[in-house]
């Protein structure tokens, strides 16, 4: 789980939270959440946003991807970390719940992001 809690960090303007106790690291891109990081009876996973369409089908496809806990069901998957998927398709799909997320942003926040990244600053 520690390496695509790595890989979030690499986000640009991605900050780390713990919003739900230590125990549940939650990444944040202007505010919104785009990764939460969970661990359970042994079972890391993450509960990622995703595009309402893919995430059906995404569900279909692999026993890994189920509808996202305790999140809209509609719009988050939960995504096992038991090494079932690739390493391509988590990063897929962490990138695509980022991309999803930082998107729905104003122009305001994109900015302060940008200027923050420029000035060195996450």
């Amino acid at each position: 789980m520690q390496d695509w809690i790595d890989y979030c960090f690499d986000k640009q303007g991605a900050r780390l939270t713990y919003p739900f106790g230590d125990e549940v690291p939650v990444f944040r891109v202007g505010g919104k959440m785009f990764a939460l990081f969970r661990e359970t009876d042994g079972s890391p996973s993450v509960t990622l946003k995703c595009d309402p369409f893919r995430a059906e089908s995404l569900r279909e496809q692999f026993a890994e991807i189920t509808p996202g806990y305790h999140m809209n069901k509609r719009h988050w998957n939960t995504v096992a970390l038991n090494g079932s998927l690739s390493e391509q398709d988590i990063k897929m799909l962490i990138d695509h719940s980022y991309d999803l997320v930082y998107k729905s942003l104003t122009r305001e926040e994109k900015a302060i992001i940008t200027a923050n990244q420029l000035m060195g600053r996450v």
